[in-house]
């Protein structure tokens, strides 16, 4: 296989990910964007983008391919199915730890010119206006440690409100 036909390495990191958090006891989640190929329950999503608790413990029927995962999970009560292209999903990463990987996205990935369509991201680029590798491994922190640590450990922005973890990227 030449490189261009080679398969997306995002399943695989899915995966490896999910059973890393629960062999380790941890909450797995993603984070997902959210467009018209995306089955989740609408009234929780904010501002394009959805994050999903995808533990054993909090799904029926878990299943991550190479082109969906695909889970039932309740929501409000309500038992809902969910689908989400793996081309959708942003990072996964452990609740309790905030480690865990962000993707960046693929080219065309969110452009497919429907109406449907919510607003597709910028591609990112590294501080030499190169576009960024398709998958970079950066460590998810904390926005409130109960943790002392060094000056190096806390984020260099202030975190947001509410304790939710926020992307600091590691080169």
């Amino acid at each position: 296989m030449t490189a261009p036909e080679a398969t997306s390495t995002r399943p695989y990191m899915l995966r490896a990910l999910l059973e890393w958090c629960t062999d380790n006891g941890f909450t797995p989640h993603i984070a997902v964007r959210v467009d018209r190929n995306t089955q989740v329950p609408m009234e929780f999503v904010r501002d394009g983008q959805i994050v999903l608790n995808i533990s054993y413990d909090a799904t029926s029927g878990l299943l991550i391919g190479n082109e969906y995962v695909e889970f039932k999970a309740r929501f409000g009560g309500k038992p809902r199915e969910i689908m989400v292209p793996v081309a959708n999903v942003m990072a996964i990463y452990a609740r309790e730890t905030g480690q865990g990987m962000a993707f960046q996205p693929e080219e065309g990935e969110f452009d497919d010119g429907g109406d449907e369509a919510l607003p597709s991201p910028t591609p990112e680029t590294d501080d030499a206006g190169v576009d960024a590798p398709e998958d970079r491994v950066v460590q998810l922190v904390t926005a409130k440690s109960d943790e002392e640590g060094s000056d190096d450990d806390k984020p260099r922005t202030p975190p947001p409100a509410g304790g939710r973890p926020a992307l600091k990227r590691v080169k």
